[in-house]
């Protein structure tokens, strides 16, 4: 399958001018229907915008490539489309996109646009080529230099190559160095970095072969001979890669970013032998990218967020819809049973509730199975669910009588790295056993074993968790005046630090847990009311900066500015995150202590909040609201005001 065999003329329109993301992807659809490979356009239209809404398919570098498996396409195509000025299409990057690529692939059949899309990100990724196809005058000039990239690029699918032979297979000595690319979600990435890698190889002389773990499986994948002879191995990878291979062998692991803009960097290290020696650490076949070359904090802090991510989509849809129940709930009917005393507020509670009740485990489960590969997730979920329910010794026999003491969610968070150790220690054990009994492991001694000694585990130390549990609980509970305020400062100032790394997630966190309370009430609710505050403030902060002191930023960072507003009334703190990585000096600062504002405000007006994301539009279920509100305003115009003062005019 190669891009020219898809792409028609009629899906092809060049020097376009388009107003917004909107107005490309409407133009985009357009043309994909005009080749004839939609039976339904609106449908397929829905495919595209609901796949931007997971995450931009902007991949940076002006370069978006849109893409929808759908019912409504009859085979699978392309659409292409240039706008040599630029157009905002919220891409990584924040710099405007002049190049689409949309693809359009069956429902049914192979995953042709995962292959399309490595195809792409991987020609794409030549600048020059990329100003030949802006540049193009006709679409006919614009499929020559897609046909010769591709023919380069791919020589193996020519009848006849005579193309110069690449200068990795021309090593006799074999590739001097290694590299194995992968992403949890973002396809191109993978494939963008393996071509940042191999090109600046090439440019170094060096031979350079590069394995790709996407979606697709793994491709041009190393071989034991390859990696015998190699001075050493790059692994760019945000996820677990097969790690034992390379046993012994010079590895240098990094992000997946790293890959993209430092690859003379990373090679270099391997050339110059500074890259760490990997040791494999002997256990069970699927053992992947370990701790190993990582810091215990970076260790703890992935296995911590593989639970929260997995955590978050029961928390935000269960307690949004439990906090609807009290928004459309009558209160005097019956005080004691508000939130089902009405027949929409009872199915809305009652469903929120469920959802809700599965937190605890699936944080436990995901952070087991980031430690120990899927054989700790059934452990680590029971581990989350003993600690939810809070069993023990003294009432397991008659719980139903008893009180139970829950841990909550310090219970499932420690229940989590246990059971993933449990069963790590689990497999070094097994690992004595005769190979006959390899087939036994994963469908009955690990999950058998490993549940017994979790169970064991957290019954016996429920009540010892619960005691903290409580003890902090009741702690929060007797804050007041300035302690509270103090504490609303805090959590709404660590909002902004990161906004979406350790910091900003562990103030999430840490607010979303106080709902998981037993009889949640104000206090709890007031700590995640601080927290969604000092979340909301950096895009509003940085949206109103814009428009009232517009001399302070580009053309381009006024329009992305504009969207920012959207994204701080709807609590996404990352909207924020292109300014900050632009200029962290003088955006961070005046965000931090804006956040810091609204959450100490929020503390001290006393506002609650029983949902745990929503932004404005959970505000009808936000206790004193109406001072909610001025609380994020005016911590929004404060970090406003002191951006404008650390942020100096571009022309003076």
């Amino acid at each position: 399958m190669r891009i020219t065999e898809l792409l028609k003329t009629e899906g092809i329109e060049l020097g376009v001018s388009v107003d917004s993301k909107e107005d490309a992807i409407d133009r985009l659809t357009g043309l994909m229907d005009k080749t004839g490979n939609l039976s339904d356009r609106e449908e397929y239209k829905k495919g595209i915008l609901a796949r931007e809404e997971m995450s931009t398919t902007g991949i940076g570098g002006g370069i978006a490539i849109p893409h929808s498996k759908n019912a409504a396409v009859k085979k699978a195509g392309l659409a292409a489309m240039t706008v040599p000025d630029g157009v905002d299409y919220d891409s990584m990057d924040g710099e405007p996109t002049k190049v689409f690529f949309m693809i359009a692939a069956p429902a049914e059949g192979s995953d042709v646009h995962l292959e399309a899309l490595a195809r792409l990100s991987t020609i794409l990724m030549d600048p020059t080529f990329l100003d030949k196809l802006i540049n193009a005058s006709t679409k006919e000039e614009f499929l020559k230099y897609i046909d010769e990239k591709e023919t380069a690029k791919f020589p193996e699918e020519a009848k006849e190559d005579k193309a110069e032979p690449d200068v990795r297979e021309e090593k006799k000595d074999g590739f001097r160095v290694l590299a194995v690319t992968a992403c949890p979600t973002g396809i191109a990435h993978t494939f963008m970095a393996a071509e940042a890698l191999e090109n600046k190889a090439k440019e170094m002389g060096i031979a350079l072969k590069a394995e790709t773990n996407g979606s697709g499986g793994a491709k041009n994948v190393l071989t034991k001979e390859e990696i015998e002879h190699c001075d050493g191995i790059i692994v760019a990878a945000d996820k677990n890669v097969e790690m034992a291979r390379f046993d012994g062998k010079q590895v240098l692991q990094t992000k997946v970013a790293d890959g993209i803009h430092k690859p003379e960097e990373l090679i270099q290290t391997i050339l110059d032998e500074k890259a760490p020696v990997y040791h494999h650490s002997g256990a069970a076949e699927g053992d992947t990218a370990n701790e190993e070359g990582e810091g215990i904090g970076r260790t703890i802090y992935k296995h911590l967020m593989n639970g929260v991510s997995h955590m978050l989509p029961f928390v935000i849809g269960g307690g949004i819809l439990i906090a609807l129940a009290f928004l459309f709930d009558n209160q005097a009917i019956d005080p004691n049973n508000f939130g089902k005393n009405t027949e929409l507020a009872a199915v809305l509670k009652t469903i929120g509730e469920q959802a809700f009740g599965f937190m605890l485990p699936v944080l436990a489960g995901f952070i087991a199975m980031s430690i120990a590969d899927r054989p700790g997730l059934a452990v680590g979920f029971v581990g989350g669910a003993l600690a939810n329910a809070g069993y023990t010794f003294g009432n397991v026999m008659n719980f139903a009588e008893a009180k139970p003491v829950s841990s909550g969610f310090l219970g499932a968070l420690l229940a989590g790295f246990l059971a993933g150790y449990i069963v790590v220690l689990l497999k070094k054990i097994f690992n004595k056993l005769p190979n006959a009994l390899e087939g036994l492991k994963p469908i009955l001694l690990y999950p058998v074993c490993g549940i017994l000694v979790m169970g064991v585990v957290m019954i016996a130390i429920n009540p010892i968790m619960g005691a903290i549990n409580t003890g902090l609980n009741n702690f929060l509970s007797s804050m007041s005046g300035t302690s509270s305020i103090l504490l609303g400062a805090v959590l709404g100032g660590m909002m902004s630090v990161d906004m979406g790394g350790p910091f900003n997630k562990a103030a999430y966190v840490f607010g979303t847990a106080q709902l998981t309370v037993a009889n949640a009430g104000p206090e709890q609710y007031a700590i995640m009311a601080a927290v969604m505050a000092g979340g909301m403030v950096p895009p509003l902060a940085i949206a109103l900066c814009t428009t009232f002191f517009k001399n302070r930023f580009t053309e381009s960072e006024r329009k992305s500015g504009i969207v920012n507003y959207v994204m701080g009334l709807s609590f996404i703190t990352e909207g924020a995150i292109p300014f900050a990585a632009g200029d962290p000096i003088h955006i961070l600062p005046p965000c931090i202590i804006g956040s810091a504002a609204a959450g100490a405000l929020s503390m001290a007006f006393k506002c609650g909040l029983p949902a745990p994301h929503g932004g404005l539009f959970v505000l009808g279920v936000v206790t004193n609201r109406w001072m909610y509100l001025a609380a994020v305003a005016i911590g929004a115009v404060i970090g406003m005001l002191i951006m404008s003062v650390t942020r100096k005019p571009l022309n003076k």
